[in-house]
């Protein structure tokens, strides 16, 4: 009980997730390396990396559901090793795969939920969230006849259920239509809103640039954090795009050879195609427009100097950290 009256004063504080340098292997494979980081009240976290990156495991390490190797640290004011169980009664964990059961109606899965968490009060419990998640129409339709956005919807209420002061989502709009996905996003908003911290994996860039900070994990290794402006600015990319003068044919061949032609050029570090345009980013500035005007010059195309987008950094942090794979030991 004393522990919990500790845990409870710490988390009345902004800092609700604190760890430090924290490791886990499985088995020959070192799955996070020296993870440092910190969460503050209200802030959805959002977590990058490439498949394979320990973006889940690092997640659940910080939050009492996995215990590390080596390192230490605090969740919501409790120790995430010694006081686990503590934790986690705090916690929502959102799966990436639907856990519902499909024969039962919604309202049939949320009273079952609630059982589980021993809530003497479940059905008005239940109503509430029925009602807060805009399901109760729903109320009575079986889980498995439900579209991808409402599973969702479904899932993020039964997590919801026990007024969990920190939420994790471990990709959670993985094969949602984009409207049901905006929808998610305003609703975690609002729940940050309220105090309520947001733990969140995606391997999209619109979601990862509607979170307040970011952290980029590479095979174990957190490469950078901090909002997505830092992010991007941390990099120091300079962007040029590069379009057909001709209004953008797409069947016009020119973008196709000049992305040919400029690997291993002089400034150019990174070239990707989006729609019709090429997208050419590199380090060193100067050097990089000038081979880019020698390449260009005499040709049917047009420059334009661009923002660097997250997408633009994420490609590049790939792309340069993907042979880390062969070097777990």
């Amino acid at each position: 009980m004393k522990a919990d009256s500790a845990g409870a004063d710490n988390a009345s504080g902004d800092l609700v997730v604190d760890v430090d340098r924290i490791n886990k292997h499985f088995g020959n494979k070192h799955v996070v390396r020296d993870l440092s980081l910190q969460v503050r009240r209200g802030e959805i976290f959002g977590f990058l990396g490439p498949n394979g990156s320990g973006k889940t495991t690092s997640i659940r390490m910080m939050c009492g559901l996995l215990t590390p190797d080596s390192g230490h640290g605090t969740c919501l004011g409790f120790d995430i090793i010694k006081q686990s169980d503590q934790i986690k009664r705090r916690v929502g964990y959102m799966t990436q795969k639907f856990s519902y059961w499909d024969d039962l109606s919604i309202r049939e899965n949320l009273d079952f939920v609630a059982r589980i968490y021993e809530m003497e009060n479940r059905k008005e419990v239940v109503d509430q969230s029925l009602e807060k998640l805009g399901l109760s129409s729903r109320a009575k339709q079986l889980a498995g006849s439900l579209s991808g956005g409402w599973k969702q919807r479904l899932a993020l209420a039964a997590s919801m259920l026990h007024k969990p002061q920190l939420l994790l989502l471990d990709e959670p709009t993985a094969g949602v239509d984009p409207a049901a996905r905006r929808d998610f996003w305003e609703e975690l908003h609002r729940l940050a809103a309220e105090g309520i911290s947001v733990l969140v994996s995606t391997h999209y860039m619109d979601e990862a640039e509607r979170c307040h900070k970011l952290a980029y994990l590479a095979y174990g290794k957190l490469l950078v954090q901090g909002t997505a402006a830092e992010v991007v600015a941390g990099q120091g990319l300079t962007t040029w795009a590069i379009y057909n003068s001709r209004n953008g044919d797409i069947h016009d061949n020119k973008l196709v050879g000049l992305s040919g032609q400029l690997h291993d050029q002089p400034g150019v570090d990174q070239l990707v195609v989006f729609g019709t345009s090429l997208h050419v980013c590199g380090k060193d500035a100067a050097l990089l427009e000038k081979t880019l005007r020698q390449m260009t010059q005499g040709q049917d195309l047009r420059m334009e100097l661009i923002d660097t987008s997250l997408e633009d950094v994420f490609i590049y942090m790939m792309n340069r950290s993907a042979d880390n794979f062969g070097d777990q030991s």
